[in-house]
């Protein structure tokens, strides 16, 4: 067996696993703040995030297993930054209670996801449409977040 089907996945669990601890660390604070009335309830986001943590670890497979390596830099360079930027966002938002700059940083993520898609596209549409999920949560978390800090400037 490859030893990226080991390391793609325990990329994905460390960055969902330290963002968990970051996030669940900010919890009390993040009760005392105002939100909008639509504003997801915590299982609903877990549960999305798992989804999606899973369709990109398999679309990152898909594409570093159907491919030459040598040619994947920028896809896995732009992969590596996204989970970086994942957790960048619990950090900013949860651990430093940052919300500002929290949205700055979930459009930034956001820019990754579409990015990664555009470049994934040509390779595999598959694994390019695997990441559509993302892109569409990403942008809601981003219009959530910007909300967020508007209640509690």
């Amino acid at each position: 067996m490859k030893l990226n089907y080991f390391l793609i996945p325990l990329f994905t669990i460390a960055v969902a696993w330290f963002g968990s601890l970051i996030t669940s660390r900010g919890m009390a604070w993040y009760r005392t703040i105002n939100l909008p009335a639509w504003t997801p309830a915590g299982g609903v986001i877990g549960a999305v995030w798992t989804v999606i943590f899973l369709l990109a670890t398999i679309s990152a497979l898909l594409v570093w297993n159907g491919h030459r390596p040598e040619r994947l830099a920028w896809i896995f360079g732009l992969f590596i930054l996204n989970g970086l930027l994942n957790f960048a966002w619990s950090y900013l938002f949860f651990g430093q209670h940052l919300l500002g700059a929290a949205v700055w940083e979930a459009g930034a993520l956001g820019l990754s996801v579409v990015g990664l898609i555009i470049l994934i596209w040509p390779l595999s549409r598959l694994a390019a449409g695997l990441l559509l999920p993302y892109a569409a949560w990403v942008t809601f978390a981003t219009y959530l977040t910007y909300n967020v800090w508007s209640l509690n400037k």
